[in-house]
């Protein structure tokens, strides 16, 4: 099953300070899997050499149009027809006055103007030259012609101002790439998804909680806002970054997050429940921390709210999807707690090689039997989740 639809990019990089970020983003494309072959404008070479982006994508660079050994002397049609798509980062201002212009003075400029693939650019510049009204006029004409527009983003310059201008940092520009080359899958559709752990506390310093970090969650509402989601997370105690674009409602306890759901289930079409849930609270919380004492310590619990069960069992419940972690009888455990709960589907790993990892490996369970997802990074097995929830609907929908 494919997870982009990007597997060869040219990366064009012209001349500016944040050449050298181009680098880190060649790195990051490379470990995403996409082969990339990098053309930089003469200027580009100016801040970064040829080398640099050789020993990093394994692949020759190509600078000149005119260059000996671009084979048949065709290199501006034949690098474009090889690659899925162009990303030009950073791109000038200078840039972006050819493309608007169709200007074909170079190697880059040219093969932009003889593509016949998407084209994405990354702006950096001075601010004064980003809110410069000839900049903004080939922006919009830019876009009107169908090219995309990532950035740029609003901090400190090399210069030392401070505004709009800044190239994307490279983490999101992988990020907002692989998101334009998802299948809209889920358009129109609203998910509902728990991450993370819960906490519940016994005085005021201490809790009983468990080692989920929350990034399986994270990751497929990530994934499900690349495909179109509109995407609500309800999100435990985590040290991660909120899925740009998901209404993300911060919570504590299980109890807490069962509200949180349960005000949020209205209209949604999907509820995947990622969180590690408690299962277990103290019946009673001290209001000042407990001293320490040789004697031991008894702490009551009391069973917390099965908040899957309780979405499950609604005469609207959505789609259900649920998670389940375990150390033995993987397939058994899962399976049953499937079918006691009533889920079309559930996704199934071992806690130890799961939790708080960035790689995991899943087998999904549904009516049909068991389909494994092998080892890859969680946005990877989000996306074929996701895939897999998608396929199940469309065929409960023909049926």
């Amino acid at each position: 099953m494919s997870h982009y639809s990007i597997k060869k990019l040219l990366l064009g990089v012209t001349g500016g300070i944040a050449a050298y970020k181009a680098a880190e983003l060649v790195r990051l494309l490379v470990k995403q899997d996409i082969e990339v072959q990098v053309v930089m404008t003469s200027a580009a070479t100016q801040f970064v050499t040829p080398m640099t982006f050789q020993a990093l994508s394994g692949k020759p660079v190509y600078t000149d149009l005119w260059q000996p050994d671009n084979g048949n002397g065709m290199a501006h049609i034949d690098l474009s027809r090889q690659v899925d798509a162009v990303l030009v980062a950073p791109a000038s201002a200078d840039f972006l006055a050819k493309l608007v212009h169709g200007a074909a003075d170079d190697l880059l400029s040219t093969l932009c103007l003889a593509r016949d693939c998407k084209l994405l650019v990354a702006p950096a510049m001075n601010q004064q030259m980003w809110n410069n009204p000839a900049t903004q006029r080939n922006i919009r004409q830019l876009q009107h012609d169908g090219i995309s527009i990532l950035g740029p983003a609003s901090g400190s310059q090399a210069c030392g101002e401070t505004g709009p201008g800044r190239m994307l940092e490279p983490e999101e520009l992988v990020e907002r790439l692989l998101s334009s080359s998802q299948p809209k899958l889920f358009a129109g559709r609203r998910i509902l998804i728990t991450a993370g752990p819960t906490q519940e506390s016994i005085d005021p310093v201490r809790v009983i909680t468990n080692h989920s970090s929350g990034k399986m969650g994270y990751s497929i509402a990530r994934a499900a806002i690349e495909m179109g989601a509109e995407v609500t997370l309800v999100s435990g105690p985590v040290a991660l970054q909120a899925p740009s674009g998901a209404n993300t409602i911060p919570v504590t306890s299980a109890q807490e997050m069962l509200a949180a759901v349960e005000a949020n289930m209205k209209n949604q079409d999907i509820f995947i429940s990622v969180a590690a849930v408690a299962d277990y609270r103290p019946v009673k919380t001290s209001q000042h921390k407990i001293k320490k004492s040789a004697a031991p310590l008894t702490i009551t619990l009391e069973a917390n709210p099965d908040i899957l069960a309780t979405v499950a069992s609604r005469p609207d419940a959505p789609f259900c999807v649920g998670f389940a972690a375990e150390s033995e009888n993987l397939l058994q455990y899962a399976d049953e707690k499937r079918r006691r709960k009533r889920l079309p589907l559930i996704a199934a790993n071992i806690a130890s090689e799961a939790l708080g990892q960035d790689q995991s490996s899943l087998v999904l369970l549904d009516d049909e039997g068991a389909h494994p997802l092998p080892q890859a990074p969680k946005l990877m097995l989000a996306r074929s989740l996701l895939q897999h929830i998608a396929a199940m609907m469309d065929k409960n929908r023909v049926g």
